[in-house]
């Protein structure tokens, strides 16, 4: 589990919790949250523990050695890297968000895992790098984002295969719920702050995952992540908000069809359906009550109120690394909006002059490439913040 402390984490130990005969967790990383995972590592009883942060895989040890649990913790990006490929593992959930999630993930597929991808960035970051891996290591790609994980279960059985283009499909619908200021004022938003920005009104998330839902970043990095995992052109992928977060995707065929999958808003449907995938399991999740739905209304999103969705489309019409910088540049900014450096609409702003002022270059070809793009990247995207902070 990559990214055991997040709320992803949470929900995939909790699914696996309710089905102790099928699932045994080996190992259990995160970044630096090393109180949570002391806490985990005494319920779940993994036989490794990593953290990125070295300071914190010192005290995670020195916690399981007074609570007497057997763990070995291994540290470091090369520690992470390393739990996730473990050759006892045969499943590898990845939700490490940012950039840090490329590596372990990449490692995950090259050993031929299993992977429940939830981190956009091993797509948005290294896109043909890390499906070459899946392909190479002969590894299984299977989608947790709720979106891509609708539109996975819509495709047809014999084609349920990340990576190639089902025959028959006309286009993909992502919908979006439109975050918490979807009917605010561009005038209003010049004003919200962190705390307004986070709180989503129907998923509830981390921080970072927060802001980008409430910029729709989110969405536009969910584009470029669809067109990776079903190989299809940005003029076949769509968004459309519905706010009430029923319908998480719709895939739209040749013949007129339009396949839906439904659920309650709770990302334990997706990790279930992966987990089990091709079967089905019980995620612990409540059921649809068809006769009191809401009415399911949707609307296109306002392109001038969520600049960030148009901006991951011209990365990925642009190609090359311009999707990697647009990641870089956003992470930067929404880092920086949680610290009251700059404005929200400012994290739009930055983005835009970080993909507008970077050189085109190839894709990367290896992870040192790419993370050497994303480093560059980050420090145009630091350049702008101190801009508009001075401003």
């Amino acid at each position: 589990m990559l990214g055991a402390t997040g709320s992803i984490g949470a929900s995939t130990l909790d699914v696996a919790a309710r089905h102790p005969e099928r699932f045994e967790v080996t190992a259990l990383a995160a970044r630096r949250n090393w109180e949570t995972l002391r806490l985990l590592c005494a319920r779940f009883r993994p036989r490794y523990a990593a953290l990125f942060d070295e300071a914190a895989a010192a005290s995670l040890r020195q916690g399981l050695r007074e609570d007497g649990v057997a763990c070995e913790v291994l540290s470091g990006a090369e520690g992470v890297r390393a739990v996730a490929a473990l050759p006892e593992v045969d499943t590898v959930l990845a939700a490490i968000t940012g950039a840090a999630g490329l590596l372990p993930t990449l490692a995950a597929a090259q050993a031929g895992k299993r992977v429940l991808l939830a981190n956009k960035e091993a797509l948005v970051m290294g896109g043909a790098l890390f499906m070459a891996a899946v392909r190479a290591g002969n590894a299984t790609l299977l989608p947790i984002d709720s979106e891509h994980n609708a539109i996975f279960q819509c495709l047809p059985g014999h084609a349920q295969q990340c990576g190639t283009r089902a025959p028959g499909i006309r286009k993909i619908i992502l919908t979006a719920s439109g975050g918490p200021f979807r009917e605010t004022s561009l005038a209003a938003l010049r004003d919200v702050t962190p705390e307004q920005a986070c709180a989503h009104p129907v998923w509830k998330m981390g921080r970072k995952i927060s802001i980008d839902s409430a910029t729709m970043m989110n969405k536009g990095l969910e584009v470029i992540e669809a067109h990776w995992l079903f190989d299809m052109p940005p003029t076949a992928i769509e968004v459309a908000i519905h706010p009430q977060s029923i319908i998480h995707s719709f895939v739209e065929y040749l013949d007129g069809s339009t396949l839906a999958q439904l659920g309650s808003p709770d990302m334990r449907t997706p990790i279930a359906q992966a987990l089990a995938f091709p079967e089905r399991i019980d995620g612990g999740v409540t059921s649809l009550n068809f006769a009191a739905l809401p009415t399911l209304t949707f609307s296109a999103p306002d392109r001038q109120r969520f600049p960030c969705l148009d901006l991951a489309y011209q990365a990925l019409n642009v190609g090359g690394s311009a999707a990697l910088v647009l990641n870089a540049a956003n992470e930067i900014a929404v880092e920086a909006f949680l610290n009251r450096r700059i404005g929200f609409l400012d994290i739009a702003a930055v983005c835009d002059a970080v993909l507008s002022k970077s050189p085109t270059t190839a894709a990367p070809t290896t992870v040192e490439e790419a993370i050497a793009f994303d480093a560059t990247a980050r420090r145009a995207a630091e350049q702008q913040v101190a801009v508009r902070q001075g401003a």
